[in-house]
């Protein structure tokens, strides 16, 4: 799962070597935090969050098949 969101997330970035997940569980289910350059949040967020929504669908969709809730959060710092 983690290399899937790394995947996506470095195709949309200008800085795919700034691109840090890290992974955690929580009483929400695993949650992956996701940092990108300051300069790619807007990239990766999209516009409305479009980009955002269709990166957590397609996280969700693919956690299906291990049965566990998955969150996709990301961090601008």
């Amino acid at each position: 799962m983690e290399q899937l969101i790394r995947v996506i997330a470095r195709a949309l970035v200008d800085h795919p070597e700034d691109v840090q997940i890290q992974v955690r569980e929580d009483a929400r289910g695993l949650v992956y935090e996701l940092s990108v350059h300051p300069d790619d949040v807007g990239k990766v967020i999209g516009k409305q969050g479009r980009i955002a929504k269709a990166l957590r669908t397609v996280v969700t969709s693919a956690s299906v098949k291990e049965r566990k809730r998955v969150i996709v959060d990301i961090i601008s710092e």
